[in-house]
């Protein structure tokens, strides 16, 4: 697998990733929506292929994985991506923001050292009434997408109680 900076000519198809499984480019975060493919971030390639995106952003202090997403699953490839924005972070605590159904999601990033810190009772609510209402609202599961919760990784890992 090989890592290289996405660029705008990625964007074609990135972009029908997105229109696939991810309501499109714009997504809503803290009651703000942004399209993350405007974002720096990393493509993940097996064979030649693109077979993985993560963009990312600053965040206060800090960073915020926007997106990430593999279409080869198991094969290392949110993996090696979350890696990758690791390294950019130098250290400096890395956000991410998902929605209650998203079990996958939260599998993911917990296996990796992120660890909830915040809950948004409502968020999603609020952005499918104000900003998306393409935002459906019964997602993975059968659970109705309703908050947004907040993860962060640490530098030193989950263990890191300073």
């Amino acid at each position: 697998m090989d890592l290289r900076a996405y660029a705008a000519s990625d964007r074609a198809w990135a972009e029908r990733l997105l229109a696939e499984g991810f309501g499109g480019p714009v997504q809503v975060v803290r009651g703000e929506a942004f399209d993350v493919l405007d974002l720096p971030g990393f493509v993940a390639e097996i064979g030649g292929e693109p077979s993985g995106l993560l963009t990312y952003r600053r965040y206060g202090g800090g960073w915020e994985l926007a997106f990430v997403a593999a279409l080869r699953r198991g094969a290392g490839v949110g993996s090696a991506l979350v890696d990758a924005l690791r390294e950019v972070a130098g250290g400096v605590p890395i956000r991410v923001v998902t929605t209650n159904d998203n079990l996958a999601a939260l599998r993911f990033y917990q296996r990796r050292g992120f660890v909830l810190v915040e809950l948004r009772r409502g968020a999603v609510d609020d952005a499918r009434r104000r900003l998306k209402p393409s935002i459906p609202e019964v997602g993975d599961a059968g659970i109705p997408i309703r908050d947004e919760l907040e993860l962060e990784l640490r530098s030193s890992g989950p263990d890191d109680d300073a």
